[in-house]
């Protein structure tokens, strides 16, 4: 555990609030309380050897007349890196494939569809540092870069689809993006989604680093329904969600890398209320620990210089439609989180509540054009 770090919110509610009461708290804080997922005893051993937290639930949809279950299992992964930061770049790619390989079997043994792992996974998150060397060298191919063909080799032995979050180097224009690559369960590549915002707070002012995302909204067809990637500060826009819904989306993913200081009170609202707003599920994925660098560096916001970013903390989740949020993982541990989803609760709760139908879409596109032109006038009445 991270010094003097709180383990998860769920823990410390347990420990100190008499059932009654606790029942009352989850509903609130939580919504409806989700289904329990028993998992293999031999998933539970072999994530207890590997040292990391396995935690399991489902979401239920009302039973149909015309439609069956379109049940799915998706696989959260949140992990620490495994090397020092000051580790040969090479070998820091090898130690994190091999941690999440590890990882990824247990998702199998649970029956996991569809794996998301936490952004840029295969490197420290060192955009804070300002320096170029040697973080660039972890930039790879997102078609057939060493980690892509590794994940291609993981989705075609377990039938599961991958989402792997990189850092990509574009050879063809000199460009780097950060990059989410989607494999489908065949192990073909479907295509990627870049990240559409870059932050600029802080030590999270990403720009010198990669360039916004240019691939749109894309919504990837699966076999186990229809997947969006919403990188980490995307998930602050609510146009940007809106968009991949809007596009099919079933399932969004959210791979993220944020610390406790910045936007934890953000963390457990936003996926949610995207979920309940786009009438979808949202999966919300933080990377977990404290990394430190060899060189100190600057936020320019008055501090001291340091030597670390901060604590992640983790405390991935998944939300649904209706309102309601699974369990998050802890928020000093690696972590695996199996959900299963009935994708029919999405159209369920869309009849219910009719966001999308009652929207008025024609008159805020309308008014958003004149918005972002060079004469807009702000339309404020006055008293005089």
């Amino acid at each position: 555990m991270s010094a003097g770090e709180l383990p998860s919110l769920e823990e410390c509610l347990e420990t100190h609030l008499p059932e009654a009461e606790l029942s009352h708290v989850r509903r609130i804080l939580f919504g409806k309380e989700t289904a329990k997922l028993e998992l293999p005893p031999c998933a539970l051993a072999a994530a207890a050897e590997r040292h990391f937290e396995l935690k399991g639930c489902g979401f239920d949809a009302a039973p149909e007349q015309l439609r069956p279950p379109r049940k799915v299992r998706v696989g959260l992964i949140q992990n620490h890196i495994v090397l020092p930061t000051d580790a040969p770049v090479a070998e820091q790619v090898a130690a994190l494939h091999g941690r999440i390989a590890e990882m990824v079997e247990v998702a199998a043994m649970c029956g996991v569809n569809i794996v998301c792992f936490q952004e840029t996974w295969t490197m420290p998150f060192a955009f804070c540092t300002r320096e170029k060397e040697p973080w660039t060298e972890f930039a790879e191919s997102a078609e057939d870069g060493v980690t892509t063909r590794f994940c291609q080799e993981l989705a075609k032995k377990y039938n599961m689809v991958v989402v792997s979050p990189i850092l990509e180097r574009d050879e063809l224009h000199g460009t780097l993006w950060n990059t989410a690559v989607v494999v489908s369960n065949s192990g073909a590549v479907l295509g990627s989604s870049r990240k559409n915002h870059i932050p600029r707070i802080g030590d999270f002012n990403e720009s010198t680093y990669y360039m916004e995302g240019n691939s749109g909204h894309s919504v990837f067809q699966t076999q186990f329904g229809r997947i969006a990637v919403n990188i980490c500060y995307g998930r602050h826009h609510p146009l940007n969600w809106f968009l991949f819904s809007l596009n099919g989306a079933e399932i969004i993913f959210n791979p993220s890398a944020t610390v406790g200081a910045l936007s934890e009170p953000m963390w457990a609202i936003e996926a949610r209320n995207a979920a309940i707003a786009n009438h979808c599920f949202t999966c919300a994925i933080n990377r977990v620990g404290t990394e430190h660098f060899q060189s100190e560096f600057t936020s320019g916001d008055g501090r001291k210089a340091h030597h670390d970013f901060g604590h992640f903390y983790g405390s991935s989740y998944v939300a649904a439609p209706d309102g309601s949020r699974s369990p998050g993982l802890s928020r000093t541990q690696d972590g695996l989180l199996v959900v299963e989803l009935d994708l029919n609760l999405n159209r369920q709760v869309s009849d219910r509540w009719s966001f999308k139908m009652t929207g008025r879409y024609a008159e805020y596109a309308e008014e958003l054009a004149r918005a972002v032109g060079p004469d807009f006038r702000p339309n404020v009445v006055k008293e005089f």
